[in-house]
């Protein structure tokens, strides 16, 4: 007899992100794994101590597959690249509505803020490097836009509001002149 295949903390993974694609975080459980790499849970719990432990690995499997998709996605030339970032996040929340709900939108109680952590600071500095404005202001201005964005990602990720790239690509333009017009105006220096 063949000796078993081995089952390998990158096929949990794996088979976890595609159970939360089909049906959200609720679908992810140590049978449902199971079922999704055709065996017992044994090898789920020989990797894993607890569902907490797997779900947690799982959170940041699905991060770093956003970031890999963020980051192919702001090689656009047609657009600013802090424009294609936010662009690139929008589509993410199209193309992969229940992973983008599982990073974004559950309760972040007890987690560290990302408003001032790299991601943030790089889009603002981009922001200081196009406008001339002080960290402070490109501050506010990014996360003016980081609202929107998140605001339309949201709409589209539930199936709220159907945005055709055309009319995304208008709001984050409308939304990006018309702060820098307010801020360059001094109306909120």
């Amino acid at each position: 007899m063949p000796p078993k295949a081995k089952i390998t903390k990158e096929d949990i993974l794996e088979a976890s992100l595609n159970l939360i694609r089909g049906g959200g975080i609720s679908a992810l459980n140590a049978r449902a794994i199971a079922n999704e790499l055709h065996c017992s849970t044994q090898p789920i719990f020989r990797i894993y101590a607890t569902m907490e432990e797997a779900k947690a690995d799982v959170i940041n499997a699905a991060r770093d597959y956003f970031y890999r998709f963020h980051h192919e996605h702001i090689k656009r030339r047609d657009v600013p690249p802090y424009k294609a970032s936010g662009l690139a996040y929008i589509q993410f929340a199209k193309n992969e509505r229940e992973l983008f709900k599982l990073l974004f939108m559950r309760d972040r109680t007890g987690e560290q803020s990302r408003v001032n952590g790299f991601d943030f600071d790089a889009a603002i500095r981009m922001i200081m490097a196009s406008t001339g404005f002080g960290y402070d202001i490109a501050g506010k201005i990014h996360l003016d836009i980081y609202i929107v964005t998140h605001g339309i990602a949201t709409m589209i990720a539930t199936s709220y509001l159907d945005m055709s790239d055309e009319w995304i690509n208008e709001v984050l333009t409308d939304t990006y002149q018309g702060l820098i017009k307010l801020y360059d105006g001094g109306a909120r220096k």
